[in-house]
């Protein structure tokens, strides 16, 4: 099948399917849910079997240790995938809520009730577990969703997909309420963004060259972020013992992922204990070093930071080092070369935590905690299907709330204007 045709059967299979599931019963939605979860379990050996495929073509291709692990299906994130279907099952239905209600003087009762977008689009790269994430979230929101996963992990996806399916008609709904864009060819793409008023809305997941050159093409409105430039600031009255578990933590658990930290704040009064304790264990975990003046006067052997290096998103084991004479500074420094996505502040000193919540303009700030909990799961709306730094209609990790929208639905009794 060309791809022309095969992009005009997703549209209209899943315009179809959008109709059919903003009426879908909470229950059968979340049957599906469940089918999936015991599908994806059922189903390992055959989703590693086809994952070990995408690996060793990745590894052919030279992707790098991040990319393949973000490839990667293991035992413990197939098992992830599965449980995070099963939270979203267990979420509020937000169809059908009423966000306000609001009664007139002239006796009209409004209200704004949530109801889902329609027909989504989901572009994304290399982690197939996005897969099973997008297609629970967008199923219990009512929403149609085509997947376009990248290259790399067609087998993986192609896997998974079948498997969702499958539940879908086992539970009474449509098979194409969840698709996935079968050709690598990337003129799909092109049709997709161009499909304005059947494609409600395309979310981006990757990095910053794709969600640009999604932006930059697309007739649909699209939500996205375009890099996670997360800082971690150890302030002059921080507990150091906890400064240096959530640096450990936001830097070296998955560096390959957007909540990781790319850049260390150190306030200087804090700085010539702190660097000391904290640079011998991330050079423990292989973590390349590159500081400002004043942190390789403390430590000399450090790699010398560029200005490009506070820019940076590495989604590797790099850090860029910087000491700041103040909360001010780190601020500033944060809406410099920040990118709106997770920032954090290690502090004893509820007034600077204050300040630092109030100024620092970004999806999430953390106060005593690792970036790494900027995570739809760990924000208790089961699995995410993205993280926006927009702020218009949604913000922060995106759950089923955030893929809905809303109408007014007004009552009378045969009330006219005059």
């Amino acid at each position: 099948m060309d791809t022309n045709t095969h992009v005009e059967e997703l549209l209209s299979n899943a315009v179809r399917a959008s109709r059919a599931l903003a009426t879908a019963s909470t229950e059968s939605k979340n049957r599906a849910l469940e089918l999936m979860a015991d599908g994806l379990v059922a189903g390992a050996e055959a989703l590693q079997e086809a994952n070990a495929a995408d690996l060793a073509a990745g590894r052919e291709a030279g992707l790098s240790e991040a990319m393949l692990d973000r490839l990667t299906l293991s035992d413990k994130r197939i098992r992830g995938m599965a449980d995070g279907l099963r939270v979203v099952a267990d979420l509020p239905d937000p169809v059908g809520e009423a966000i306000e209600s609001v009664e007139r003087p002239n006796g009209l009762a409004i209200d704004r009730v949530r109801v889902p977008i329609g027909v989504i689009v989901m572009i994304y790269e290399s982690r197939p577990n996005v897969t099973a994430d997008a297609a629970g979230l967008c199923l219990k929101s009512g929403n149609a969703v085509i997947l376009r996963g990248g290259k790399e992990s067609l087998k993986s996806n192609l896997a998974i997909r079948d498997i969702l399916s499958d539940a879908l008609v086992e539970a009474g709904l449509p098979r194409h309420a969840v698709q996935l864009v079968e050709t690598t060819d990337r003129a799909a793409v092109d049709l997709l963004l161009a499909a304005e008023g059947r494609v409600n809305l395309v979310i981006p997941r990757g990095g910053e060259g794709l969600i640009r050159a999604v932006v930059e093409k697309s007739k649909v409105p699209v939500i996205k972020h375009y890099k996670g430039v997360c800082h971690v600031f150890v302030d002059a009255r921080a507990d150091l013992e906890m400064a240096e578990a959530i640096t450990l933590n936001a830097k070296c658990q998955r560096p390959g992922v957007c909540n990781a930290m790319e850049t260390l704040l150190v306030h200087s009064n804090a700085a010539a204990e702190f660097l000391p304790r904290v640079v011998p264990p991330l050079r423990e975990e292989a973590v390349e070093l590159r500081g400002c003046e004043k942190a390789r006067a403390i430590v000399p052997d450090l790699h010398a930071a560029s200005d490009d290096d506070y820019y940076a998103e590495y989604l590797d084991l790099i850090l860029a080092v910087r000491i700041v004479d103040s909360v001010s500074q780190a601020i500033d420094h944060i809406a410099r070369y920040g990118s709106g996505h997770t920032d954090a502040i290690v502090t004893e000193d509820e007034a600077a935590a204050r300040r630092f919540v109030a100024e620092v303009d970004s999806a999430s700030v953390m106060v005593n905690a690792s970036t790494r909990f900027s995570d739809g799961g760990e924000y208790g709306m089961g699995a995410e299907i993205g993280i926006s730094t927009d702020k218009i209609h949604a913000r922060g990790p995106m759950g089923l709330r955030e893929l809905t929208s809303y109408k007014f639905v007004v009552r009378g009794e045969g009330q006219v204007r005059t």
